[in-house]
C-alpha cells in the first residue's frame, strides 16, 4: 500500500494551490501600494499649511476682529438663491462701509473657495453674486475693507441657503 502512494505522480508546482496562496499575499501588498501611490499623486494636499508660524500669528488678529464685532453687537443674515446673495446686517450702530468682503470657503477643497464683494443697496442690505456652490459644508466669513471686524458662520449648502453670521466660533 505504501508503494502505490509513492508511485503517484506529483503535479507541477503551478497546478497546486499553496504556491499561489504564498504568491498572492505579497502581490496584494504590491497592488495596494501602487494604488495608494496613485491616490496620493492625484489628490491635492490643500490642508497642509506652508507657513504655520504666520498662521499662528493670524489667530491673534482673528480674535481681535471677533472681539471688535462683539463690542459692536454685530450679526448678519445671509441668503443665497441661485447666484444672488442678500446680506442684512444688525449692529448697535449703523455700518458705514458701502462694500464688504465675503469669503466662502469649502470645508476640504480650497479650489472651490470664493471671495465676493457685496455692495450696499438703497434699502441698506448688501447684495452680490456668486458662482454656484457644490453641495456640502461651507465656511462664511464677512469682513469690512479695513479688516477691523469679522463675523462668520458654518453652513450646509444644497441649493438655496440661509445662514446667520455672528462672532461665535465654529
Amino acid at each position: 500500500m505504501n508503494e502505490t502512494i509513492l508511485q503517484r505522480p506529483i503535479p507541477p508546482w503551478y497546478r497546486q494551490g499553496w504556491p499561489w496562496l504564498l504568491i498572492a499575499l505579497p502581490a496584494s501588498a504590491v497592488v495596494a501600494g501602487i494604488l495608494t501611490l496613485i491616490i496620493a499623486l492625484h489628490s491635492p494636499n490643500a490642508l497642509v499649511v506652508d507657513d504655520y508660524y504666520k498662521e499662528g500669528l493670524a489667530i491673534n488678529q482673528e480674535k481681535h476682529r471677533l472681539k471688535h464685532a462683539a463690542e459692536m453687537q454685530l450679526s448678519g443674515l445671509l441668503r443665497g438663491d441661485r447666484n444672488n446673495l442678500t446680506l442684512s446686517l444688525y449692529a448697535r450702530e449703523p455700518i458705514s462701509e458701502n462694500t464688504l468682503q465675503l469669503r466662502i470657503t469649502h470645508a476640504t477643497r480650497s479650489e472651490l473657495d470664493q471671495t465676493i464683494m457685496v455692495k450696499r443697496g438703497a434699502d441698506g442690505s448688501y447684495r452680490g453674486q456668486y458662482a454656484k456652490l457644490k453641495r456640502g459644508y461651507w465656511y462664511l466669513l464677512l469682513q469690512n475693507p479695513g479688516r477691523t471686524w469679522e463675523i462668520r458662520s458654518r453652513t450646509h449648502i444644497d441649493g438655496a441657503f440661509q445662514s446667520h453670521l455672528s462672532t461665535a466660533r465654529d
